[in-house]
């Protein structure tokens, strides 16, 4: 079995129709974007719980929400989780700095979010 350790479900992903309107909004609740940029928007919340809002989430089939765990070593996750029976919906991918993030599904089609942050990044 692989082996890798998860840090917990630290990120949630929403896709939004309306970038700057989502932005005013979880601004209201989060204060100021740590990240805003026009294909991605992220606050960081209490005990650094980070919340991402992605325009082109549902263009990607995302529906609402997704959490994602951190992971310390993507391959790992991934190969243990098809394993035990997930299917693999978006392959790894950097996403910038050396971010990566993949999205499988379990049995019942639920998404499951991984991300492996590089080394050093906070």
């Amino acid at each position: 079995m692989s082996t890798f350790t998860t840090t917990g479900m630290r990120t949630v992903i929403t896709p939004v129709h309306d970038l700057a309107a989502a932005t005013s909004l979880y601004g209201a609740l989060l204060g100021e974007p740590v990240m805003n940029e026009p294909y991605y928007v992220q606050f960081v919340g209490p005990d650094g719980q980070q919340v991402g809002l992605d325009p082109n989430g549902h263009r990607k089939g995302l529906t609402g929400p997704v959490g994602y765990w951190h992971v310390d070593d993507m391959d790992a996750a991934v190969k243990a989780l098809v394993e035990a029976g997930a299917s693999e919906k978006d392959a790894p991918s950097d996403v910038g700095g050396g971010r990566l993030v993949a999205t499988l599904t379990d049995a019942d089609g639920n998404p499951i979010g991984l991300i492996q942050d590089p080394q050093g990044w906070s």
